[in-house]
């Protein structure tokens, strides 16, 4: 049987795709190309490093105080310092950090009003 083998992207809709797109590149150092978006290459992740997906119950309030169906999870470097760059651009960084074995998760709100996870993967993820 064919198979699906890895996530080829997140797509989504906004008011303003290059105001946002904008927004990332400079309080979060995403590497925005010319097109508009950014192509994360596994050579530049931790080692190790994987994508999830995971479909959510529709009553869950994982993505609160989003209203938004979706919610981003970015790799990060480090997350108090990247937490600390979306709120000097204006994100609302929201309360609360989660230590688990894959690592430590921080979230915020974009421009746009999406949820966005923030995750510093473990050594030994």
């Amino acid at each position: 049987m064919a198979k699906v083998i890895g996530l080829g992207g997140v797509f989504f809709k906004s008011a303003d795709p290059e105001a946002l797109a904008n927004w990332y590149k400079t309080h979060l150092g995403m590497p925005v190309e010319h097109w508009g978006g950014c192509a994360f290459r596994a050579l530049d992740l931790p080692k190790g490093s994987y994508s999830v997906w995971s479909p959510f119950a529709a009553g869950s309030d994982y993505f609160h105080p989003s209203r938004h169906p979706f919610m981003f999870n970015l790799v990060v470097d480090d997350l108090e310092a990247v937490l600390a760059q979306a709120a000097a651009g204006g994100a609302e960084v929201l309360p609360g950090r989660e230590d688990t074995e894959f690592g430590r998760f921080g979230w915020f709100i974009d421009p746009d009003g999406n949820k966005v996870e923030l995750w510093q993967m473990s050594v030994n993820s």
